[in-house]
């Protein structure tokens, strides 16, 4: 009998590169198009307020910098202890492998192995590491894992893509952010990876290109019908199914297996009630109580209309793993969330331990 072990993370761009983590504000303040009643702090939340506060966010920033990292060092103890045959992360795909041939809800990516340098085109500035431009990171896949869940799941009626080579950039930030994260301190990373992709960013994919948009890019570029948009993601209680399906696949499989769902929660850029301007921790912290408390019906009973909504996009990786510790009988051992008005998003992690009862 295989085993499981259930995190929860993010990938936050921001995090890998110096600086003020909470510049976007700035843009969006900057931005000619914003909605009028967002531009003075006396009608922002007192929190967002004060995590501004005199310095443009610089003093939240750092705290909110640090508190990440010594979370994902805690992440990475915590799969150094179960030590892994392979890791499975749901992770977006925005705009970097899948593009207008082909945009499936899900995909299994069985690849023997994967490459990416991270820092060859990137726009953001010096990375954390001061690492060279032309690094290179190799990380081992599991096509024997991968092959096992895509068969599992389409013997289930789940109909999944699968791939075994990428089609374009290989693979999204959602994927080879984790990795970096998981080995924040560079002291290797030994653990074969299944990357999931899940199509998160549904209607506004193409036209947006995986772009984070200020307003008035967003009038620009995304269309004001909604038959113009693109197609949707899919149904939070669809990825719900799919977690339950490959928690109950690697239950049945000879290996240890810890799943990972890697995303921020609402995104300021996907908010569009908030003008793109902060993301909406009140729906957050509603789905984070639900989680601690394990009240996973809480989670399937969304729909894809209320996530796009509260800018819940990527949190379509996390109904993934809130399936799968709903069919383990689940709830975190330990979890945190870390609120954040003007750094473009919360950010949640928990630990569920594979000594529970599955």
């Amino acid at each position: 009998m295989g085993q499981i072990l259930g995190l929860g993370m993010t990938h936050y761009p921001n995090l890998s590169v110096k600086g003020n983590m909470s510049r976007r504000m700035k843009i969006s303040l900057d931005d000619p198009l914003l909605a009028e009643k967002f531009r003075s702090p006396e009608n922002w939340h007192p929190t967002m307020r004060e995590q501004w506060g005199s310095d443009q966010g610089q003093a939240h920033s750092d705290r909110h910098r640090q508190d990440l990292i010594s979370h994902f060092r805690k992440i990475r103890a915590e799969l150094d202890a179960f030590k892994p045959d392979f890791i499975l992360i749901w992770g977006d795909d925005q705009y970097e492998n899948f593009r207008e041939d082909c945009v499936p809800p899900f995909s299994v990516l069985a690849y023997d192995s994967f490459e990416f340098q991270p820092w060859n085109h990137n726009h953001r500035g010096k990375n954390v590491w001061d690492e060279p431009d032309d690094k290179v990171f190799k990380v081992k896949g599991h096509r024997e894992g991968g092959k096992y869940l895509a068969t599992a799941l389409l013997k289930e009626g789940i109909d999944v893509a699968y791939a075994y080579k990428p089609l374009h950039d290989g693979l999204g930030h959602a994927f080879t952010n984790s990795v970096m994260y998981l080995d924040y301190d560079r002291k290797g990373f030994p653990y074969p990876v299944v990357p999931f992709a899940v199509n998160a960013y549904g209607r506004w994919l193409i036209h947006a290109q995986g772009r984070p948009m200020r307003p008035s890019e967003a009038a620009e570029k995304i269309p004001a019908k909604e038959a113009d948009l693109d197609p949707p993601g899919p149904q939070p209680w669809r990825c719900f199914q799919v977690g339950a399906a490959i928690a109950r696949a690697l239950q049945k499989s000879p290996w240890r297996v810890a799943v990972i769902a890697s995303s921020s929660w609402s995104h300021s850029f996907m908010v569009q009630k908030h003008s793109l301007m902060f993301p909406d921790v009140e729906s957050d912290k509603r789905y984070y109580e639900a989680l601690k408390e394990g009240d996973w019906e809480f989670w399937r009973n969304t729909t894809i209309e209320e996530v796009e909504d509260r800018g819940h996009h990527e949190l379509l990786n996390w109904f993934c793993l809130a399936g799968a510790m709903n069919e383990l009988k689940r709830k975190p051992d330990e979890s945190v969330f870390l609120e954040s008005w003007i750094t473009n998003s919360d950010k949640v992690f928990a630990v569920f331990r594979p000594n529970h009862a599955s």
